[in-house]
């Protein structure tokens, strides 16, 4: 595409970069906020383990992480990222800051998921002596599957976006390439390219995420 002033192999090696930043974050965010999200709802004063210490410890650190902008984020914790991963810029890089971006972000979504269940399904599971494993597997995850997985489509959505700003920092992906290779050099369809494409994966992810959702909701 010599008009775009990039070749097809840029342009899929970008898309691959992103579609990397995003699922691989997305997996250690996810897992990283349902542990906190749990903690967070059992851990409330009207819950069934009370806990005002680590709820009120885990709440402020969600917010403050929260309230801090992605990209002064990524600067912020350069030094950690270079501990972590052993370089500041770079695809690999860039997961570092998008984990903790992403998983207090997702830490509400699926708190708010876990918040909607039926009080009295949990009042019932206590009835029958279940323990809080089991309180947690088999009646509060299963009641907010479907939810849960919007939460987590909205949270690739928002990751998406997050990788397009870490072009910034160098971490490749359709960001770095609209960046580099289009507003810098004043290249205005290679631009609206990378816009046209961030839209299609954010049609795709949307489709997936809706799917499998009402599947869940409709699976009895």
């Amino acid at each position: 595409m010599p008009e775009l002033g990039v070749s097809n192999a840029q342009l899929i090696l970008a898309a691959k970069q992103t579609a990397y930043m995003v699922f691989v974050s997305l997996a250690a965010g996810t897992v990283l906020a349902m542990i906190m999200a749990f903690a967070l709802v059992l851990t409330r004063s009207d819950s069934i383990l009370p806990n005002r210490f680590i709820y009120g410890i885990l709440n402020t650190i969600i917010n403050t992480v929260r309230s801090v902008p992605f990209i002064i984020l990524m600067v912020f914790i350069m030094p950690l990222t270079k501990m972590v991963v052993g370089t500041r810029i770079g695809t690999t890089a860039a997961l570092v800051p998008l984990v903790i971006f992403i998983a207090p972000y997702l830490t509400r979504l699926f708190e708010n998921s876990l918040l909607d269940v039926d009080r009295g399904i949990i009042e019932a599971a206590q009835a029958m002596g279940a323990s809080y494993f089991e309180i947690i597997w088999y009646f509060l995850l299963p009641e907010a599957k479907g939810s849960l997985i919007l939460s987590i489509t909205t949270g690739t959505i928002g990751l998406l976006g997050a990788t397009a700003m870490a072009g910034a920092i160098g971490a490749g992906g359709v960001g770095d390439l609209a960046l580099t290779y289009g507003y810098e050099r004043m290249n205005t369809p290679l631009m609206f390219l990378t816009v046209v494409i961030l839209i299609i994966f954010v049609q795709i992810i949307q489709t997936v995420g809706n799917h499998f959702a009402f599947k869940s909701r409709n699976h009895e």
